[in-house]
């Protein structure tokens, strides 16, 4: 079973920074990708950025690129949302997840199959 638990959430001002971390433990089996997902209130989920677990082959939400990085370290068991220059558009509720099929796009919330419980940035402008 795979467990994934987000920290680094809060509230920031426009322009601001924060970094969101998942820890990941348990089997991961074949999962293909890494990803970080957001929902606000009334919204359907989406994608936000996800990479492979084998590295490489990041991808992005037009929304966010150039501003957000998604990393994980060598050991595989941490993976990183660094967001910059935050707007007050980027509040909602952030989920870490893992899944994917090898050739899956990687920014379909149905491609995942474990997900963390999620860590709330609020963005104040």
């Amino acid at each position: 079973q795979v467990q994934l638990v987000e920290s680094g959430g809060g509230s920031v001002q426009a322009g601001g920074s924060l970094r969101l971390s998942c820890i990941v433990s348990g089997y991961t089996g074949s999962s293909s990708f890494r990803g970080w997902f957001r929902q606000a209130p009334g919204k359907e989920r989406e994608g936000v950025a996800a990479m492979r677990t084998s590295g490489g082959d990041t991808s992005y939400a037009d929304s966010v690129k150039g501003r957000f990085t998604i990393s994980q370290d060598n050991g595989k068991n941490m993976v990183y949302l660094q967001m910059h220059s935050l707007k007050p558009e980027d509040t909602a509720m952030y989920y870490c997840a893992v899944g994917g099929r090898p050739w899956a796009p990687p920014l379909f919330p149905s491609e995942y199959n474990s997900w963390g419980q999620g860590t709330q940035v609020t963005v104040s402008s």
